[in-house]
């Protein structure tokens, strides 16, 4: 599903040139749960930006469902992005104007869902992910964990190929963070490919394979189970 080649990634201004990534060589294959860790700074974030397809490396080649994309303007990665890749975020990113239900329905408004499956698709997950008695609360009524179960299903309503979680634990107490991470587990039993940046060991672990970033490289690889 996903494979990098000699990935970098420069960021440049007037006087500073940071490598973020350097020669990064990366698969996931279809159904695959990835743990990527490292130090903060490490690149962690920068590669799965890449991945999910929201920014373009420096050099190198990146092939996303078998096609070379490293090159691809934004209105394609954009293209490419809708109903293939969810993203769940530390921050939640949820839209505070919105209600619960309004932030799941976003992605299939922009997917030109009819009104009758998006109603029936947003009300299916939303019981899923047991948030269902909160459609109607706004972002700033909810707990942490409400709010990131919310982002969870926002993730996957248009049930992707790939969800792509960004220390998704991060900003949650272990009760909550544990609860998040059992349905990250339960997506990727179901046939999610899942690819997790965390801090976490111990969510980390829950992974199939453990990737280990440093300083722009990856370093070790470490599979933890088979799929």
């Amino acid at each position: 599903m996903i494979k990098t080649e000699e990935l970098f990634k420069v960021f440049r201004t007037d006087e500073v040139e940071t490598t973020a990534l350097n020669k990064v060589n990366f698969e996931v294959k279809q159904g695959e749960f990835v743990a990527v860790m490292g130090p903060s700074g490490c690149g962690k974030s920068t590669l799965l930006n890449i991945v999910g397809l929201l920014d373009n490396p420096t050099n190198g080649k990146f092939w996303f469902n078998g096609k070379e994309v490293s090159n691809y303007k934004e209105r394609q990665r954009t293209d490419l992005r809708k109903g293939n890749i969810g993203f769940v975020f530390q921050s939640f990113n949820l839209i505070d104007e919105l209600n619960v239900y309004e932030n799941v329905e976003l992605p299939l408004l922009y997917l030109r869902v009819s009104s009758k499956d998006r109603k029936q698709k947003v009300n299916n997950v939303l019981e899923r992910m047991q948030i269902a008695h909160r459609k109607k609360h706004f972002p700033q009524q909810l707990s942490g964990g409400q709010q990131q179960r919310v982002a969870v299903a926002r993730a996957v309503v248009a049930n992707p190929k790939l969800i792509l979680a960004d220390e998704p634990t991060g900003n949650l107490d272990s009760t909550n963070g544990e609860e998040v991470m059992r349905l990250l587990e339960q997506l990727n039993n179901e046939g999610t490919t899942i690819v997790m940046v965390t801090h976490s060991p111990g969510h980390a672990e829950r992974a199939h394979r453990i990737v280990q970033l440093f300083d722009g490289h990856i370093v070790t690889e470490n599979i933890k189970k088979k799929i």
